[in-house]
C-alpha cells in the first residue's frame, strides 16, 4: 500500500487530507456525516480572544465558480472554544490545527498563550486579518508586519506555527520570505480573493459588508500559482488551498510543491469531499505506482 503520511513542522498527518478554517466549524456539527477519523487534520474556524459577532448580513452570495462570503470571523471566543471544541476533537484519530485569528498582535499573542496549555497540535495564524492600530490594512499586506507579527507570535507559541497568507498582495513569494524571516515553521495559501457581487434587481451590493472573500473553482489556478511560486521561494512547508473540489485539484497542488491540502467550499457542497479526495490521492498514487507521496510532492519543477 503506498505512503500517504506527510509531516509538517514535525506533526505527522496520516495523509495530507485536511478541512479549510472556516468551513468545518470546529467539526462536531459535521462529525454525524463525515469520519473525523479520515482526515489528516481538522482546522477549525477561527479563534479570537474574547467573542466575535461578525459582520451584518446578508454575508454569502452564490457566485459563478464560487461564493462570496464576509462572515467577519464569527466565533465564540477562546474560553468557550477550549471548553467545548477542543475535548470534541480529541475524541478523534485526527491532528487539530487551531486558526487564530486577531486585530492587533496583542490579541494574537493572547491566544497563542492560552493555547500553549492546551492538546492541539499546530497553529495557524489568519493575517488577513485588519490591522486596527494600522488603519485596518491587512497584517498579511504588508510584509514588515508579517515579519514582525510571526517573530512575536513564536516568541509565546508552544506549537509549531503555520502562517496563512493572503492572496490580495502583487507578490506572494515576498510574504512568505517575510514569514520565513520571522520564524514561520510552515505556510498555508491560499486565503480569500476580495471580491464584490451587485444585485441588479435591487441595485445594491449583494453583502452587506459591499465585498467579501471569493473562495471556490474560479480561484484554483491563482492558488495552484502563488503555491508554485512559494514552494520556489521558500523552503517551508506548504498547505496548499483555495478551490479544490476533487483529488485531482489536490494532486495538483501537490505537484506544484504543496506538502498537504486544504478543502474549504468543498464541504458546503459535499460534506465528505475532503475523505473522498484523500481517498482519491491514494487511488491515483495505485494508479501510477507511487509508494510515496513524498515522491508527488513539487514533482512539477
Amino acid at each position: 500500500m503506498s505512503k500517504t503520511a506527510v509531516t509538517i513542522a514535525g506533526v505527522e498527518l496520516k495523509n495530507p487530507v485536511m478541512t479549510a478554517s472556516g468551513t468545518f466549524g470546529s467539526g462536531e456539527e459535521y462529525s454525524a456525516l463525515v469520519d473525523l477519523n479520515r482526515l489528516g487534520a481538522v482546522v477549525t474556524k477561527g479563534v479570537a480572544n474574547e467573542p466575535w459577532p461578525g459582520n451584518p448580513t446578508p454575508r454569502i452570495a452564490e457566485v459563478y465558480g464560487g461564493m462570496l462570503n464576509a462572515i467577519g470571523l464569527q466565533n465564540p471566543g477562546f474560553d468557550l472554544f477550549s471548553r467545548r471544541d477542543i475535548p470534541f476533537l480529541k475524541q478523534f484519530d485526527t491532528k487539530i490545527i487551531v486558526n487564530v485569528c486577531g486585530k492587533s498582535v496583542s490579541d494574537y499573542v493572547d491566544v497563542v498563550e492560552k493555547l500553549s496549555a492546551q492538546p492541539v497540535d499546530l497553529m495557524e495564524i489568519n493575517i488577513s486579518c485588519p490591522n486596527v492600530k494600522e488603519g485596518g490594512i491587512a497584517f498579511g499586506q504588508d510584509p514588515k508586519a508579517v515579519e514582525a507579527i510571526t517573530r512575536e507570535v513564536k516568541r509565546h507559541a508552544r506549537q509549531p506555527v503555520i502562517m496563512k497568507l493572503s492572496p490580495n498582495v502583487t507578490d506572494i513569494t515576498e510574504m512568505a520570505r517575510a514569514a520565513e524571516a520571522g520564524g514561520a515553521d510552515a505556510l498555508s495559501l491560499i486565503n480569500t480573493l476580495t471580491g464584490m457581487k451587485i444585485d441588479i434587481h435591487k441595485r445594491t451590493f449583494a453583502l452587506a459588508n459591499r465585498t467579501g472573500g471569493l473562495s471556490g473553482p474560479a480561484v484554483k489556478p491563482i492558488a495552484v500559482r502563488m503555491v508554485y511560486e512559494t514552494a520556489h521561494a521558500v523552503s517551508l512547508p506548504i498547505i496548499g488551498m483555495g478551490g479544490i473540489m476533487t483529488a485531482d485539484d489536490a494532486i495538483e497542488f501537490l505537484l506544484a510543491g504543496a506538502t498537504a491540502v486544504a478543502v474549504g467550499t468543498a464541504n458546503f457542497r459535499n460534506p465528505d469531499a475532503a475523505v473522498e479526495i484523500a481517498d482519491g490521492i491514494a487511488a491515483y498514487m495505485e494508479r501510477y505506482g507511487t509508494e510515496d507521496i513524498r515522491e508527488l510532492i513539487g514533482a512539477v519543477g
